[in-house]
């Protein structure tokens, strides 16, 4: 180890010795070992700067923060949320929107294949929505997954125990028929919620190589797009019963879209460390 010269001494150091050496502490000499203006340390090797203090870098590399919803994500979810709220205030109050939601959906009714609405229109029904969730959560349990399929199960709870208050407070006579309790649209909720919710377990656990990151939630949209416009289609909804439970399935599926975040982050973690260990 270098002396230090005399003169670096400050006003608070006793006597003309050499500087006392702190014990875990390697002495930094200005200009670094090349001369480069770089603190270097003591041994040669290069600084060690400690997890806590690495400035957080794009998700999945050493040393960034846990990911969570920015702005655009939470500004989306602000506008679908304001959205399903003007919504269901001009159904309650029977507002203009109403009206021309009726003369809209009119319009709409018995147009193309019969064969073709119905059958886009049972994707959201319960026979068919729920076996592929239920499917998805047991493929997720079997890839190790053990809270990702807790969210799912319970975002897709969350889906009758809000959709059945507002259809009775609000009370909605559906199209074609004098029943009430139409708005929002069941069907549209739970393909909503249960397609959602598997795309977003498929992309939280490791799957085959073959099935790309798109997939999954390309067909979610899909499904949930076709389930809409069957029941508008063939008359089992206005527009706005569907066009609400679109809003109202991305805010159910949040919290299951961030957990599932944190889980590609901690499998891409294991890779990371493999290349740069």
């Amino acid at each position: 180890m270098r002396e230090t010269h005399p003169s670096r001494e400050t006003a608070g150091d006793s006597g003309s010795g050499l500087p006392q050496h702190r014990p875990g502490r390697a002495f930094v000499h200005d200009s670094g070992a090349s001369g480069s203006g770089t603190p270097h340390r003591s041994d040669g090797r290069p600084p060690q700067t400690p997890r806590g203090a690495r400035r957080p870098g794009l998700a999945g590399h050493p040393g960034t923060t846990p990911p969570v919803p920015g702005w655009p994500a939470s500004l989306l979810l602000g506008s679908l949320s304001a959205l399903f709220a003007l919504i269901t205030w001009q159904v309650a109050a029977d507002g203009p929107l109403l009206r021309l939601d009726e003369r809209v959906g009119e319009s709409l009714f018995g147009r193309g294949p019969a064969a073709l609405s119905q059958l886009f229109s049972d994707l959201g029904g319960v026979a068919v929505a729920l076996p592929v969730l239920v499917c998805a959560i047991a493929y997720a349990l079997w890839r190790g997954a053990r809270r990702l399929p807790v969210y799912a199960a319970l975002t897709m709870a969350a889906v009758p125990a809000l959709v059945i208050p507002l259809k009775v407070a609000t009370a909605r006579q559906g199209p074609l028929t004098e029943a009430v309790n139409y708005y929002p649209s069941g069907h549209t909720a739970t393909a909503a919620v249960a397609y959602g919710a598997s795309a977003l377990l498929l992309l939280g656990v490791p799957r085959p190589a073959w099935l790309r990151a798109w997939v999954p939630p390309a067909a979610a949209v899909l499904l949930t797009a076709a389930t809409g416009v069957g029941l508008v289609l063939h008359g089992y909804h206005w527009p706005l019963d569907v066009l609400a439970s679109w809003c109202l399935g991305p805010v159910l599926l949040a919290p299951l879209w961030w957990a599932g975040l944190r889980s590609r982050r901690r499998l891409r973690e294991p890779l990371v460390t493999g290349r740069h260990g």
